[in-house]
């Protein structure tokens, strides 16, 4: 039990809660059985025989169950048939557990583990039994449902003495919250949880118990929160008539409501003399750089530097040329026909050349360079900083938390930290997962970016779809504009790890049926440029290039100079051609839904119409399709994030390493109990704020400490 189920103690079991009760007059339909899954069902046997074969010196047991929806055959061999055979008789009512597979066209289970479920007497003992909600837990092979009951009722003790059992619990809900709030105490929560009379009794204990779940998350966060806040930080303020008027200056357009509003809040925090500690998240191209750029140029204002980090080469060096080209002369200080206020923009990279890098170097330790935009090389021990001011984090969750600590580490103080997602975050999740950020949302586009129509093409279904997909491309391309091809994968004679679609889901059983692996961007490109892209301009883009390879097509394309890039991944984040209209996205159904949303991103981003076709193979009912109508149907970032995680389990989200909290929640959904999770960060943040160590609520210390063991702490301390 404690390998397969992660139960240690009596404390695990109690909190290890039924998935869902089956009343017994309300049966799992046998009709609706998965292949391949490992089920529990109640049922009555049919019909039981014993079989000989071998000369009558083998045996087997034939049981027929039903439930009015189905019929179900049960086998058991050798000397397993003794006790079933003895025990179930046809009116026999049981729990059955197996997993379900196919014999001679049939469904079966073989061997299953049961359960007789009493003889009923009288009407009222078959309307109580009837009636009786019976708790199925979250189970294993090498441990059924109601073993784990079993193990639970051993625990609890007889019917209506379970008080007494449950007496030493740590409660961690102080009673003021817990009687303010009208929620049930601990004792009588798990009481009803695991032995329910009414459904009343199953809501009120999950009502109850998802509020520890949230309130001690959330009481974590908030006591990091404040600890951040009392670490000392420089005020970084700009000053009038600097480097950031100049800049203002200059746009030849005006910031949307949503970028002031933005941008006030996080130079509000970076006047403060605590580090600032923000998330910044926005719709793709809804302006975020232009944010953090305007963030940096204060800091640089005020005497400090800045530092943005990206996830890629491909990234970094895109940064490094777009906001060279927004700040014009004022990139060049120091340099001949640099203005006066200028500072100086320097790219750091793992592949630049040794004179590039220490001149780099130079710039950064004497403070000549205010901007510096680089890649995971700006970590490392050599990079030295004269006045680190600023952090700024693209793609937050592409980094460990070790490595923004170690850039952290660089400053003389903690530096200010800005962190910028095009990942849509529903609000819970920011609440849960980025719960010691501070977030600021952009939500609206700038004026200028045009509509983006989806569509799904079924290349299987309706080759002709496809067909006219490359025509449409080709009529872009007429027009004077460009397009993308993105591929899951990059090529067969070419290592593909590291670039598979993030979020992307294991094989399905669909994939399995296909067994034919993703499409490579090299032959694809091949393909193309011999079919129905002839005669067009067609390049490659993938992470295995070299660094100038990369570079140099990524420049002639945004030159205008490439018609279709084929690529992977690399072009999901922040690659700004305004003039690509089209994009086609093969295999679309091994892309997770977020990721699709990025990729799609990157068309429309000027004044003409973009175009994004979701190739995909999937039958038309499969999950797969539905996912790809799901992103085609909207271009609402929110929504879709919504759907992800709908569609994922939640445990991926919160136990990916941008949280570093146990993605232990049992009874807690992040999506469905954005009130309780609002109302839990309140009552948290009000309690640390009256005690910041909590010496008054040792049970909660308690709970604390169960939540966050040792490494957990550190882990959150760091992030």
């Amino acid at each position: 039990m404690a390998d397969h189920l992660d139960l240690h103690t009596v404390g695990d079991l109690l909190h290890h809660y039924p998935r869902r009760y089956a009343e017994r007059g309300e049966l799992t339909r046998l009709s609706d059985l998965p292949l391949d899954e490992h089920v529990t069902v109640v049922a009555q046997v049919a019909d039981a025989r014993v079989h000989t074969f071998n000369g009558g010196r083998g045996r087997r047991l034939e049981v027929t169950i039903t439930d009015g929806s189905g019929r179900l055959q049960l086998v058991f061999f050798g000397k397993g048939v003794h006790k079933p055979r003895a025990e179930l008789q046809p009116g026999t009512r049981a729990m059955f557990a197996g997993k379900v597979s196919v014999f001679n066209r049939k469904r079966q289970l073989a061997h299953p583990e049961f359960k007789a479920l009493g003889a009923e007497s009288g009407a009222e003992a078959v309307e109580a039994f009837a009636h009786q909600l019976l708790p199925l837990y979250p189970a294993c092979k090498q441990m059924e449902s109601w073993q784990i009951q079993q193990a639970v009722d051993t625990v609890l003790g007889p019917a209506g003495h379970e008080e007494a059992a449950l007496a030493g619990l740590v409660d961690p809900l102080p009673d003021s919250l817990r009687e303010g709030r009208g929620l049930a105490t601990l004792p009588e929560a798990l009481r009803k949880i695991h032995r329910p009379a009414t459904k009343t009794d199953i809501a009120m204990a999950r009502d109850r118990l998802k509020w520890d779940e949230a309130f001690v998350l959330q009481v974590a966060l908030a006591r990091r929160r404040r600890a951040e806040a009392q670490l000392p930080a420089a005020p970084r303020k700009p000053v009038p008539d600097g480097l950031l008027t100049a800049f203002d200056a200059r746009l030849p357009f005006t910031l949307t409501d949503g970028q002031r509003r933005v941008s006030e809040e996080i130079f509000a925090d970076l006047a403060t003399d605590h580090p600032m500690h923000r998330l910044l998240q926005g719709e793709v191209g809804s302006g975020k750089t232009m944010v953090a750029l305007r963030a940096m140029l204060g800091v640089v204002d005020a005497g400090g530097q800045a530092a943005m980090l990206a996830p890629t080469e491909v990234l970094a060096q895109q940064h490094h040329r777009s906001i060279t080209e927004m700040m014009g002369e004022l990139a060049e200080g120091g340099m001949l026909g640099g203005a006066e206020q200028g500072t100086k923009v320097v790219l750091l990279t793992g592949s630049m050349g040794a004179a590039a890098r220490r001149q780099a170097l130079l710039d950064l330790v004497t403070g000549e360079a205010g901007i510096v935009i680089g890649t995971h090389a700006l970590i490392e021990d050599k990079v030295q900083f004269h006045d680190l001011g600023l952090v700024v984090v693209d793609e937050q969750h592409r980094f460990g938390v070790e490595q923004r600590d170690a850039l952290r580490s660089k400053g003389k103080q903690p530096p200010h930290l800005l962190v910028m997602t095009a990942t849509p975050i529903p609000r819970t999740v920011a609440m849960t997962v980025f719960g010691d950020l501070e977030t600021s949302v952009l939500d609206q586009l700038p004026s200028g970016r045009s509509p983006i129509a989806s569509h799904v093409v079924p290349a299987k279904d309706k080759p002709h779809f496809l067909t006219r997909a490359w025509e449409r491309v080709r009529e872009e391309v007429a027009a004077g504009h460009q397009g993308y091809v993105v591929c899951p994968r990059i090529g067969d004679d070419i290592g593909d790890e590291g670039e598979t679609p993030k979020g992307a889901a294991g094989p399905s059983p669909e994939d399995e049926a296909e067994k034919r692996p993703p499409l490579a961007v090299v032959e694809v490109a091949e393909q193309l440029t011999k079919g129905p892209l002839s005669g067009l301009r067609v390049e490659v883009l993938h992470g295995r290039m070299q660094p100038e390879a990369k570079d140099d097509v990524m420049r002639r394309f945004a030159a205008g100079e490439v018609d279709v890039l084929v690529a992977t991944t690399v072009i999901e984040v922040g690659v700004n051609v305004p003039n690509a209209t089209a994009m086609v996205i093969m295999d679309a159904d091994r892309f997770g839904v977020s990721q699709l949303h990025q990729l799609r991103g990157r068309v429309g981003r000027g004044s003409a119409a973009g175009l994004c076709l979701l190739v995909t193979d999937m039958p038309e009912a499969s999950p797969a399709r539905a996912r790809l109508g799901a992103v085609a149907a909207t271009l609402d970032g929110f929504e879709l994030s919504r759907i992800d995680l709908e569609q994922r389990r939640e445990g991926d989200v919160l136990g990916q390493a941008q949280s570093g909290v146990r993605s232990s929640l049992r009874v807690l959904a992040v999506i469905d109990d954005e009130e309780v999770i609002a109302a839990a960060r309140e009552e948290a943040t009000a309690i640390v704020a009256d005690d910041p160590e909590l010496a008054g609520y040792p049970e909660l210390r308690t709970a604390l400490d169960a939540l966050l063991d040792k490494e957990r702490e550190e882990y959150l301390d760091k992030g």
